[in-house]
């Protein structure tokens, strides 16, 4: 699976923009702040119906408009697809395919994935649980829908239940037969969340630290630890002991959005010990493990999107990094630098050849293809 070609009007600082990409290897060189992020963001936009990088879709469009439109052309299974969203302030955001409308933004999910690596990325460490959770979550629903249906009643039964509590506390009573209703369908969609989680991430850790020691030479140990309250105790258990506690607070301390991942290396903890080079090498293994773990349950190769990866890492971690990913087992790549004899040099030396495009003053125009 590819992306042929992509068309965007209005979109972030673009005007009007239209993009033929090769099939395997494609790099947007300009300096920074020219756009090239944004021609990334714009085909994750289009696999994922939202941005990657500003998810109030009003923000994305192009100062002094009132709407954007994104288009893109997709080859799978040797088919074209049509994709077309339409974001116009005031009014609720379109997605078709084919000039077929989807119901539900949900339906579309999944059927064309892509996987972004960005400095970005660095809020997975950086950041609270919730960003690892969604994190988790986004590639899961990509696959199981029965699991995505899971994450959106969980979120509106615990959405429901805090303000129960909040009400109660307001008045001053406390109502065992009204918070019941709301425990018994936490707990069901709360227990199968937990036993998805704990399915993926048993598959999942060993990928990823397969993909760690090859990026680092297997110089150092990695490892994901998934922290859950249910690891312990049954979920039923678990909210009937809290129910004092929740009053109190005013909202639902235990639970499976309380869930954590947490990232080690060499059994320290990768935000305190880890250098700038070790983070963005876990980081990337994460992603390329989604990557990995997305072509084996979708049976398509996700388009992979790499933005501005070439900073903190030495020459040895390119290379490695590049020979993997530019080979037939990832398929299509994207790439943004500001540097074009640095890509030329990295690819010159593992023998790859790649499609490169200049950006500058939001403007995209194609250069001379460099062959191996």
């Amino acid at each position: 699976m590819h992306i042929e070609k992509l068309a965007l009007i209005h979109f972030k600082n673009y005007e009007e923009s239209e993009i033929q990409f090769s099939p395997e290897v494609n790099c947007f060189v300009g300096a920074n702040g020219a756009g090239k992020t944004n021609i990334l963001d714009a085909i994750y936009y289009l696999s994922m119906c939202k941005s990657y990088l500003n998810p109030i879709d009003s923000q994305n469009i192009l100062f002094d408009k009132a709407f954007f439109l994104l288009q893109g052309t997709w080859i799978k299974n040797e088919e074209q697809n049509h994709i077309y969203c339409a974001v116009k302030k005031g009014t609720k955001k379109v997605f078709k395919k084919n000039k077929v409308a989807y119901d539900k933004l949900a339906d579309h999910i999944g059927q064309y994935p892509v996987v972004m690596i960005s400095p970005y990325d660095r809020n997975l460490i950086l950041e609270g649980s919730e960003t690892r959770r969604k994190w988790m979550d986004g590639i899961i629903a990509q696959f199981n829908r029965d699991y995505l249906e899971c994450l959106i009643k969980y979120s509106k039964v615990l959405e429901q239940r805090n303000a129960l509590l909040k009400n109660m506390a307001d008045f001053g009573f406390f109502n065992p037969e009204s918070i019941d209703v709301w425990d018994e369908q936490l707990m069901l969609y709360g227990s199968k969340i937990y036993e998805i989680r704990k399915d993926f991430l048993s598959e999942f850790i060993p990928v990823f630290q397969k993909f760690y020691a090859v990026i680092s030479a297997e110089k150092e140990a990695v490892e994901l630890v998934y922290k859950s309250q249910l690891h312990d105790t049954r979920f039923d258990k678990l909210i009937k002991q809290a129910t004092k506690a929740d009053f109190r607070k005013q909202y639902t301390t235990v639970g499976i959005h309380k869930d954590d991942l947490v990232f080690t290396i060499k059994n320290q903890p990768v935000k305190k010990f880890g250098s700038q080079g070790q983070q963005k090498s876990f980081l990337i293994a994460l992603k390329l493990s989604q990557f990995e773990w997305l072509f084996k349950h979708l049976g398509v190769k996700p388009v992979l999107l790499l933005d501005d990866i070439f900073d903190k890492l030495d020459n040895q971690r390119v290379e490695k990094l590049m020979e993997m990913v530019s080979n037939n087992d990832f398929g299509q790549v994207m790439i943004t630098d500001t540097d074009l004899e640095r890509i030329r040099t990295i690819f010159a030396s593992i023998d790859k050849g790649f499609k490169p495009f200049v950006v500058h003053q939001n403007e995209v125009t194609e250069a001379e293809i460099v062959k191996p």
